[in-house]
């Protein structure tokens, strides 16, 4: 089985670890990024095979990182997870297919935080196998 890149992007350096345990193994390495303008720049040098985005960060937030990420004919293919703390912290919830409608494209999944490892396992299995 060839090696797979998870590129997760997360403003908590918890949030990365916690992924890494989760994820990463014989076949999967994870890189992180810090927020989303250093996460647009990663995933247009690395090509990941996934990426793993958050919703709420500083200097370019989720929602705007997919938006460039989705522009860009080099990224516009890659597969995305987007995981959020908004409902848990503000009540908002947000769907993939609302994702969809306002910005053209949906991702793969939605993912709300606090992560359950197995949905996100299962989840990145799908996307990636």
């Amino acid at each position: 089985m060839e090696r797979r890149v998870i590129l997760t992007i997360d403003d908590e350096s918890d949030n990365h670890e916690f992924i890494k345990s989760i994820l990463e193994d014989d076949y999967i390495d994870v890189i992180t990024a810090l927020n989303g303008k250093i996460g647009l720049d990663t995933a247009i040098e690395k090509t990941p095979d996934l990426i793993i985005l958050d919703v709420q960060m500083p200097v370019m937030d989720g929602f705007e990182a997919f938006r460039h990420l989705k522009a860009n004919e080099k990224t516009a293919n890659i597969p995305i997870i987007m995981l959020t703390g908004i409902a848990e912290k503000r009540g908002i919830r947000f769907s993939k297919e609302e994702m969809g409608e306002f910005y053209g494209k949906e991702p793969e999944e939605y993912i709300e935080k606090p992560i359950d490892p197995d949905k996100l396992l299962k989840a990145v299995q799908k996307i990636i196998s």
